[in-house]
């Protein structure tokens, strides 16, 4: 069933993926005004100090100031908050009087223990919401032990436009071809797998920030290719690779990402972790390539790289699976709102 198009209030961030859903429910024919969340405090690094170390609701007033200035004498159908994490439950009473249902969407662990404080002013708020949307099994039953009401599990989502396909010049694959990738942040964990498939002979390259903090670093320098990579490059980086390695955040108790959909949603080749979700979602071997340890990766990577034709079926076949599965934004979002609309 469509919606007829809504004016919808939008609380979050001015990029990545938060200004992808933005744009998709743009996409859907809503009226969107996109508030960066961000933007409404001040750009002192203290603000995110304060934030992670002791919680976004220490900031709750001066948010909900800045928050009042914007909206001052706007009316909307509906606010979707995406994270929350300086929204205390008086930013959201200011926020149903001029939004008639007010959702949130949270792509991170915000009910774990991995980022500290950093979600103190969301789970505080979780009564109030008129549906709280999350990633993980394990948030469904801790979101409804803070006192959420309706709860909803979705599946991360690529999107339609940022992980689409680009096309490749002869100038992009001399920057970004690469046998082996992966592209993502340095975490603890990541640094000693990595290493691992060097040793196991992996033509590996590394892409992505804070790769100098890792014990492994010197071991690691050699294969690292660059820093953050963001928006066309983003994409030209993993199509221009015939390997793409999928890690996952074990802080967050993840079993999928958003790799896991990006990826196959740009054509490339998805090698990722063996999990219950991952399987859930693409067909070994002929979808997607999984693996258990940094042995099995090593052999999926061989097989891969050893076979051409093999190796571009797969992806093709990945890529369309994840549009069969609906694990793209325009779908995410307005199963969303249709369940909002329903709350009482």
């Amino acid at each position: 069933m469509s919606l007829p198009p809504l004016s919808i209030l939008y609380l979050g961030a001015a990029g990545g993926t938060c200004l992808d859903r933005a744009n998709a429910l743009r996409r859907l024919g809503h009226q969107v005004t996109h508030i960066d969340a961000r933007g409404l405090l001040p750009a002192s690094v203290w603000i995110d100090r304060i934030t992670w170390r002791l919680g976004g609701n220490l900031l709750g007033g001066l948010f909900l100031r800045a928050l009042r200035r914007r909206i001052a004498g706007q009316r909307f159908d509906l606010c979707y908050v995406d994270n929350g994490e300086w929204v205390t439950p008086g930013v959201l009473a200011a926020l149903r009087r001029q939004a008639g249902r007010v959702v949130n969407y949270n792509i991170d662990d915000p009910t774990g223990l991995r980022d500290g404080g950093r979600f103190r002013a969301y789970r505080q708020s979780l009564p109030y919401y008129d549906l709280s949307v999350v990633m993980r099994p394990e948030n469904v039953v801790e979101a409804k032990a803070y006192g959420a009401g309706a709860v909803q599990r979705m599946w991360r989502s690529a999107d339609e436009v940022t992980h689409a396909p680009r096309a490749l010049s002869a100038q992009d694959h001399a920057k970004w071809d690469a046998e082996v990738l992966f592209l993502g942040t340095w975490m603890p964990e990541r640094g000693p797998f990595l290493l691992a498939l060097i040793e196991l002979g992996v033509p590996l390259s590394i892409r992505g920030p804070n790769w100098h903090k890792a014990p492994e670093w010197s071991a690691l320098q050699p294969y690292w290719r660059g820093g953050a990579v963001q928006g066309d490059d983003y994409a030209k980086a993993i199509q221009c690779a015939k390997v793409n390695i999928g890690l996952l955040s074990k802080g967050n108790r993840d079993l999928h990402t958003t790799r896991s959909l990006e990826i196959p949603a740009l054509g490339a080749l998805l090698c990722a972790e063996r999990t219950s979700e991952h399987v859930g979602m693409y067909e070994e071997r002929r979808e997607a390539l999984f693996w258990a340890d940094a042995v099995e990766c090593a052999e999926m990577c061989a097989f891969a790289l050893a076979d051409e034709e093999r190796r571009l079926a797969i992806a093709l076949a990945g890529q369309q699976r994840v549009k069969r599965n609906g694990h793209m934004n325009e779908a995410v979002l307005a199963k969303i709102l249709q369940a909002a609309l329903q709350q009482q």
